[in-house]
């Protein structure tokens, strides 16, 4: 079981890897984001119109601002400035106002290091900067060594997607993969008398293996590696081994 959604593209690793081993792969989402009720997102004490530019690093982040300025019943004006990590989500945003690339900026990489010159080139503006429940402080603290005005504030939160009591009693798995600790936390609160057995364990990132060896989980596979930076790469090197 892949906690992730199921790939869109045909052209996916996991699908190459079932392929090749003849596995069979289900993908069930262990959470899931909801945005943040208009009440619980006022507590915060943030006005949306006192920034002049909005910093968005997922689609995730999207979706809740615009959601959220709607039920606020705030008016975006037509010169605020978006600061996108990716083109992709820069694009996404014609989904709520009329795309304009004066106005929207974007990095390569996905990462906010590269997206900071084009902030710095606006440093005047007032950045706000939509962010899940679930973050450190890299990002606030990388803004302030530039000394750019910025706010951080909570628009939507990571929760656990529950498990049926249908899906419970089905629950047989040779492979669990997780991406996030917030997935070791629902498969916990889901299963509170889990009982690893012969279930392999799959993390991505040191986070996750961490979270999951806190809640006494033997680990089979640890990614990314120097060698193997992606699950599905270190997942066919692990199903190869297996093999032999």
């Amino acid at each position: 079981m892949v906690s992730q959604p199921k790939p869109t593209s045909e052209k996916s690793p996991y699908f190459d890897i079932v392929e090749r081993f003849g596995v069979e792969l289900v993908f069930r989402p262990f959470i899931k984001v909801e945005g943040l009720s208009a009440r619980e997102f006022r507590a915060q004490k943030v006005n949306i119109l006192d920034y002049t530019a909005i910093v968005f690093t997922s689609r995730h982040a999207i979706d809740h601002f615009f959601t959220l300025a709607k039920e606020l019943r705030v008016t975006i004006p037509e010169d605020m400035k978006y600061f996108c990590v990716t083109e992709q989500i820069a694009l996404y945003i014609q989904k709520y106002v009329q795309y304009r690339k004066r106005k929207v900026f974007y990095g390569t990489t996905g990462r906010v290091d590269d997206l900071l010159p084009h902030m710095i080139k606006h440093k005047t503006e007032k950045y706000l900067v939509p962010m899940s429940d679930v973050h450190n402080d890299s990002l606030t603290m990388l803004l302030e060594s530039r000394k750019l005005i910025h706010k951080e504030c909570v628009m939507y939160k990571t929760v656990s997607n529950d498990f049926t009591q249908e899906e419970i009693d089905k629950f047989d798995y040779d492979m669990l993969v997780f991406f996030s600790p917030s997935g070791i936390e629902s498969l916990m609160k889901n299963f509170p008398d889990f009982d690893q057995k012969n279930i392999a364990i799959a993390t991505f990132g040191p986070a996750t293996a961490k979270a999951a060896q806190e809640v006494g989980l033997q680990l089979a596979l640890e990614a990314p590696t120097e060698k193997y930076p992606s699950m599905t790469g270190a997942l066919q090197h692990y199903l190869l081994l297996q093999e032999d």
